[in-house]
């Protein structure tokens, strides 16, 4: 596939996921960030899986940066150190992690099954980038008695788990026409 068709392709995926996440935005969100998306994670690791870890990544990063101007979320403390902490994992790591789907996939042997699988493996990584970015930053919304771990997994929970579940079904009906593109 010529360099040309690679981008085309990441630019029409990109766009599909953003377009998937303004559909879900018709869905009330969570109040400091995160909601659950209609696939919106699927065209990113199809980009992963079809045209390999670059333009996974590439693409992954893109989108995180597509994110952070269409909804960003300051974070809670004005400090340079907190604001690049929010950038990097809730944004450029937590969607970047998906761009890496092809070598979960390669690693099982580029099975039928092994699509859901990296597609769980790398929504899940995107689940901890959110987690660690609670303990580390948002914590400060736990309510009094709560622990920032707690705090942290639920609240990230209440979106990503749904999303994890979401996109592995999504990707486990794909599978085979994910397989053919890939080839």
């Amino acid at each position: 596939m010529s360099k040309t068709k690679k981008l085309t392709t990441c630019a029409i995926l990109i766009s599909l996921s953003t377009v998937l996440i303004f559909v879900s935005k018709m869905i009330p969100s969570l109040p400091w960030g995160g909601s659950v998306t209609l696939c919106s994670m699927v065209p990113l690791i199809l980009i992963s899986l079809m045209l390999g870890l670059k333009w996974g990544l590439l693409s992954g990063m893109v989108f995180a940066l597509i994110q952070m101007l269409t909804g960003f979320y300051p974070p809670p403390t004005q400090t340079f150190l907190d604001f690049t902490l929010v950038v990097v994992l809730d944004y450029l790591l937590a969607f970047g992690v998906l761009g890496i789907a092809c070598v979960f996939d390669r690693l099982c042997g580029k099975k039928l099954w092994s699509i859901p699988l990296s597609g769980a493996i790398v929504t899940g990584l995107r689940y901890l980038c959110h987690i660690l970015s609670g303990i580390l930053i948002w914590g400060v919304y736990a309510e009094e008695g709560q622990t920032v771990l707690a705090y942290s997994l639920i609240y990230n929970g209440s979106y990503m788990i749904p999303e994890i579940l979401i996109t592995t079904l999504a990707l486990g009906v794909l599978a085979k026409w994910i397989r053919h593109l890939a080839k």
